[in-house]
Protein backbone atom coordinates (compact mmCIF):
# COMPACT_ATOMS: atom_id res chain seq x y z
CA UNK A 1 0.00 0.00 0.00
CA UNK A 2 2.76 1.93 0.75
CA UNK A 3 4.98 1.39 -2.37
CA UNK A 4 3.15 3.81 -4.84
CA UNK A 5 5.18 4.66 -7.87
CA UNK A 6 3.92 7.62 -8.48
CA UNK A 7 4.59 8.39 -4.75
CA UNK A 8 8.08 6.85 -4.72
CA UNK A 9 8.85 9.09 -8.24
CA UNK A 10 7.81 12.13 -6.59
CA UNK A 11 9.36 11.62 -3.38
CA UNK A 12 12.53 10.73 -5.49
CA UNK A 13 12.38 13.80 -7.71
CA UNK A 14 10.98 16.65 -5.65
CA UNK A 15 12.73 16.88 -2.67
CA UNK A 16 16.14 17.87 -1.86
CA UNK A 17 16.73 17.64 2.29
CA UNK A 18 16.61 14.51 3.34
CA UNK A 19 16.79 13.92 7.23
CA UNK A 20 18.27 10.26 7.62
CA UNK A 21 17.34 8.95 11.13
CA UNK A 22 19.65 6.99 12.84
CA UNK A 23 22.58 8.08 10.56
CA UNK A 24 25.93 7.60 12.50
CA UNK A 25 29.40 7.46 11.14
CA UNK A 26 29.99 3.67 10.50
CA UNK A 27 30.44 3.35 6.73
CA UNK A 28 29.69 0.07 6.99
CA UNK A 29 26.23 0.40 8.30
CA UNK A 30 23.34 0.71 6.30
CA UNK A 31 21.95 4.14 6.84
CA UNK A 32 25.60 5.94 5.97
CA UNK A 33 25.57 3.76 2.60
CA UNK A 34 22.41 4.91 1.45
CA UNK A 35 22.90 8.72 2.82
CA UNK A 36 26.38 8.60 0.71
CA UNK A 37 24.32 7.24 -2.24
CA UNK A 38 21.52 10.07 -2.06
CA UNK A 39 23.87 12.23 -1.40
CA UNK A 40 26.02 11.15 -4.69
CA UNK A 41 22.35 12.16 -6.66
CA UNK A 42 22.44 15.70 -5.34
CA UNK A 43 20.31 14.92 -2.11
CA UNK A 44 21.30 16.68 1.17
CA UNK A 45 21.24 14.48 3.91
CA UNK A 46 20.91 15.75 7.53
CA UNK A 47 22.40 12.96 10.43
CA UNK A 48 19.94 12.44 12.89
CA UNK A 49 21.42 10.61 15.79
CA UNK A 50 21.08 11.11 19.51
CA UNK A 51 24.96 11.46 19.59
CA UNK A 52 24.79 14.17 16.60
CA UNK A 53 28.09 13.45 14.66
CA UNK A 54 29.01 15.15 11.68
CA UNK A 55 28.75 12.50 8.86
CA UNK A 56 30.13 13.18 4.79
CA UNK A 57 30.55 16.42 5.56
CA UNK A 58 26.98 17.55 7.08
CA UNK A 59 26.28 18.81 10.87
CA UNK A 60 24.54 16.09 12.43
CA UNK A 61 21.46 16.62 15.13
CA UNK A 62 20.44 14.86 18.21
CA UNK A 63 16.13 15.12 17.07
CA UNK A 64 14.06 16.11 14.30
CA UNK A 65 13.40 19.37 16.28
CA UNK A 66 16.79 20.82 16.53
CA UNK A 67 17.05 20.68 12.75
CA UNK A 68 17.08 24.67 11.82
CA UNK A 69 16.00 24.74 8.41
CA UNK A 70 12.82 22.93 6.32
CA UNK A 71 12.83 18.85 5.69
CA UNK A 72 11.76 17.38 2.76
CA UNK A 73 12.01 13.62 3.54
CA UNK A 74 12.52 11.48 7.24
CA UNK A 75 14.46 8.46 5.83
CA UNK A 76 13.89 6.20 9.19
CA UNK A 77 16.91 3.20 9.72
CA UNK A 78 15.16 2.11 12.98
CA UNK A 79 13.62 -0.92 14.20
CA UNK A 80 9.47 -1.19 13.17
CA UNK A 81 8.51 -0.74 16.93
CA UNK A 82 10.55 2.48 17.32
CA UNK A 83 9.65 4.00 14.06
CA UNK A 84 6.10 5.77 14.80
CA UNK A 85 8.13 8.15 17.16
CA UNK A 86 10.22 9.22 14.34
CA UNK A 87 7.36 9.36 11.68
CA UNK A 88 5.08 11.55 14.62
CA UNK A 89 8.03 14.09 14.74
CA UNK A 90 8.10 13.88 10.76
CA UNK A 91 4.80 15.49 10.98
CA UNK A 92 5.56 17.62 13.86
CA UNK A 93 8.05 19.17 12.16
CA UNK A 94 6.61 19.73 8.92
CA UNK A 95 8.22 17.41 6.50
CA UNK A 96 6.50 16.35 3.41
CA UNK A 97 7.61 13.01 3.01
CA UNK A 98 8.34 9.38 5.30
CA UNK A 99 10.60 7.01 3.69
CA UNK A 100 10.57 3.73 6.31
CA UNK A 101 13.42 1.80 5.12
CA UNK A 102 13.14 -1.60 3.75
CA UNK A 103 12.11 -4.00 6.64
CA UNK A 104 10.08 -0.93 8.57
CA UNK A 105 7.32 -1.91 8.60
CA UNK A 106 4.26 0.67 11.00
CA UNK A 107 1.38 0.95 9.01
CA UNK A 108 -0.24 2.60 11.99
CA UNK A 109 2.90 5.38 11.94
CA UNK A 110 2.32 5.51 7.90
CA UNK A 111 -1.76 6.27 7.92
CA UNK A 112 -0.51 8.97 10.80
CA UNK A 113 1.09 10.31 8.37
CA UNK A 114 -0.74 9.65 5.37
CA UNK A 115 -3.48 11.81 7.13
CA UNK A 116 -1.49 14.58 7.69
CA UNK A 117 -0.65 15.26 4.10
CA UNK A 118 2.46 13.67 3.73
CA UNK A 119 4.09 11.73 0.97
CA UNK A 120 4.41 7.80 2.66
CA UNK A 121 6.79 5.09 1.43
CA UNK A 122 7.23 1.87 3.31
CA UNK A 123 9.34 -1.27 3.44
CA UNK A 124 11.73 -0.80 0.49
CA UNK A 125 14.81 1.45 -0.08
CA UNK A 126 15.87 4.76 -2.25
CA UNK A 127 18.72 2.77 -3.96
CA UNK A 128 16.50 -0.27 -4.84
CA UNK A 129 13.78 2.29 -6.04
CA UNK A 130 16.17 4.76 -7.86
CA UNK A 131 17.22 2.84 -11.05
CA UNK A 132 13.40 1.91 -11.68
CA UNK A 133 11.64 5.58 -10.84
CA UNK A 134 14.02 8.01 -10.08
CA UNK A 135 15.19 11.18 -11.91
CA UNK A 136 17.96 10.08 -14.49
CA UNK A 137 19.30 13.40 -15.34
CA UNK A 138 20.02 13.85 -11.52
CA UNK A 139 22.21 10.59 -11.23
CA UNK A 140 25.81 11.37 -10.73
CA UNK A 141 26.84 7.95 -9.49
Amino acid sequence: MYQDPAVIRRVLADTSVWAVVGLGGDPHRPAYQIAAFLQSHGKRIVPVHPRAAEVLGEPGYASLAEIPFAIDVVDIFRRSDAAGRFVDEAIACGARAVWLQLGVIDEEAAGRAAAAGLDVVMDTCPHIQWPLLGPADRARA
